[in-house]
């Protein structure tokens, strides 16, 4: 157990030295390169920039408006209907935009209804079956400059419907 533990401590400091090593016997100016790289990165985040203050604004507007409790009254009978449970819907709705919101949310849940409640464990098992779909779009789309998505959004939402679903089937059955 503890070699597991000097491996998951030394993993990432072996990971880059052997990197800083390959590239010194490849006689390879290690420093430069990571500098033109380190350029490289930083005016993609600032092309990015714009998209990503857009979407976390939306998701502030969004949470401070009321519209998510509207939206969960409004779909409050079908969630009944099909045993979601309505407090998840904010949750999933919100993962669509951004991760850190949806963490916020689930949080929520956690505090009023505990984390061993179907609320807690469908939340927390619904955070790692879908995926922040419009901002991955927005920024791996932005940062190649692909105007047009095809089928990149209706086969996301129905992967997150998806995960929805197995997130909720593994919730009851963990209950």
């Amino acid at each position: 157990m503890s070699l597991l533990l000097f491996l998951s401590d030394a993993i990432i400091p072996l990971f880059i030295f052997s990197i800083v090593g390959y590239g010194l016997l490849c006689k390879c100016n290690v420093f430069d390169t990571f500098l033109r790289g380190a350029i490289r990165g930083l005016k993609i985040v600032v092309s990015l920039l714009p998209t990503l203050i857009g979407l976390m604004i939306a998701v502030g507007v969004l949470r401070s408006s009321g519209f998510l409790e509207w939206l969960a009254a409004l779909l409050a009978p079908l969630c009944r209907m099909i045993h979601f449970p309505g407090e998840l819907l904010s949750v999933a709705f919100i993962k669509m935009f951004s991760s850190s919101a949806a963490t916020g949310l689930a949080l929520d849940i956690f505090k009023e209804h505990g984390t061993d409640s179907l609320e807690g464990l469908g939340a927390s098992i619904m955070l790692s079956c879908t995926e922040s779909i419009f901002y991955t779009m927005s920024v791996y789309y932005m940062s190649v400059k692909i105007k047009r998505t095809r089928w990149t959004l209706p086969c996301a939402l129905i992967a997150t419907l998806s995960g929805i679903i197995a997130s909720m089937v593994l919730a009851y059955t963990l209950i």
